[in-house]
């Protein structure tokens, strides 16, 4: 998972600025999943709503495990664990590291209780300023800084999860309660979709993944090259107007829209809209965090699957970007959007990024690509258990890029490979068309 970065301190200033800005980032972070939990009960904390989703508690003692494991353990002398029970309990899939809890049954986990976790916590993030304090945690160019590194983007990813699965069991409770109560739709939010525009993109041979200045999941590289085609994209995401229209037209009826394993999912499923879409009184509403609102049909279509967005473009007479392409077309474009740090918490409409730009890079939905979730050409994952991360799950998902409303800032990279099974819609999924220039 980790690719090493490339951060040099210039200078014994540098150094200690780097030393606080780690340490900052880290207490942020730490700080920020308990904020994100504050406005559920424990009970709230407890539940697991399906076997892809973990439980709030859960999500907060994993990635408390995770500091626990990798690094205080093996780099601060003395430290004492909290609970010999927590790594059975709060593993997620680190084989190396032992048996763990069934991911489908982390719900069981009534005990310990989330004042307990909370309490666990504590216990790390004590002896993490600890290993600030004695000096054994510098910045992110040495190892164990490096791996405090990887802990901070471990935990932004439980946060985009935190969020998500509270989502899927709120919209299974009857009674839809919202995990917030509505806030205003801020200023500048566009008033209604840009229209659909194509952008054009030569193609060639092109250099793709990270560049290895900085943080990078080591899925990202190595840097190769790929030829492409001349394509174009959609200068935004669909929309949820859009999306209707498919159903309408019976996007969900006609096999012959669909791969097979796709057909397949939408009957056993019993598929007729997107994830958390209901119809009530003859108008369609959509779950969201905060509680069952009337369907934007400007903001773009969002828990949506593959096997759905790569039926909507064959609908559409459109294709799926593939990976290479989408990196392409978004080089240089600022990292920025409607992701948490706006606290929105759904997808809003696309804004005007003006003639031959395209706007929702960032934010908003993540973009289901054409790709399969493969290695890079000479991809190897790192050693020991810590290469568990993201080499093993490399057969049988597909890429997304981008990222979402419930992405935390600071966690986007035009490199960054997200990537889920086909038929998985749970997390803020959407697509962006493309088509052949030629």
């Amino acid at each position: 998972m980790l690719q090493s970065p490339s951060v040099k301190s210039g200078s014994a200033g540098q150094a200690i600025a780097d030393k606080r800005d780690l340490q900052a980032r880290l207490c942020e972070s730490r700080q920020l999943s308990l904020s994100l939990a504050a406005p559920l009960s424990d009970e709230d904390q407890t539940v697991q709503a399906m076997d892809d989703a973990s439980p709030t508690k859960w999500h907060l003692a994993h990635t408390t495990w995770f500091y626990e494991t990798f690094i205080l353990k093996a780099h601060l002398p003395g430290y004492a664990p909290y609970s010999d029970d927590f790594d059975y309990c709060f593993n997620s899939y680190y084989e190396a590291k032992g048996d763990r809890q069934p991911r489908a049954r982390r719900g069981v986990l009534t005990r310990p209780p989330a004042s307990e976790v909370r309490e666990y916590r504590a216990h790390v993030d004590a002896a993490l300023a600890r290993l600030f304090s004695e000096g054994l945690a510098r910045d992110a160019s040495d190892a164990v800084g490096a791996l405090i590194e990887l802990g901070i983007n471990h935990e932004q990813q439980h946060q985009e999860l935190l969020l998500t699965d509270i989502l899927s069991l709120f919209a299974q409770n009857p009674l839809r309660p919202a995990y917030r109560q509505p806030h205003p739709k801020p200023e500048t939010f566009a008033p209604s979709a840009a229209p659909l525009q194509w952008v054009a993109f030569e193609g060639g041979i092109r250099t793709i993944g990270h560049d290895g200045q900085g943080f990078a999941y080591d899925n990202e590289g190595p840097r190769h090259e790929v030829l492409l085609r001349d394509f174009r994209l959609a200068n935004r995401c669909v929309t949820n107007g859009e999306w209707l229209a498919f159903m309408e037209d019976g996007g969900y009826r006609d096999p012959m829209l669909w791969f097979a394993d796709g057909w397949a999912t939408v009957k056993a499923q019993e598929w007729q809209a997107p994830g958390y879409w209901q119809e009530h009184e003859g108008r369609w509403h959509q779950m969201t965090l905060e509680g069952l609102l009337l369907l934007d049909l400007r903001a773009p279509v969002s828990h949506v699957s593959y096997y759905e967005a790569n039926a909507y473009a064959h609908w559409a007479g459109k294709r799926l970007p593939t990976e290479f392409e989408w990196e392409v077309a978004s080089a240089g474009t600022p990292t920025v959007g409607n992701d948490l740090a706006l606290n929105t918490l759904r997808p809003r409409p696309a804004p005007d990024a003006g003639e031959g730009k395209l706007a929702q890079l960032f934010g908003d939905v993540w973009e289901w690509t054409a790709s399969a979730y493969q290695p890079y050409p000479g991809y190897r994952p790192a050693p020991g258990a810590i290469g568990e991360y993201n080499g093993k799950f490399m057969v049988s998902q597909q890429v997304l890029r981008g990222s979402s409303c419930a992405t935390p800032s600071g966690h986007t990279r035009a490199t960054y490979r997200n990537f889920f099974f086909p038929f998985q819609r749970w997390q803020f999924t959407g697509l962006r068309l493309a088509e052949d220039a030629a």
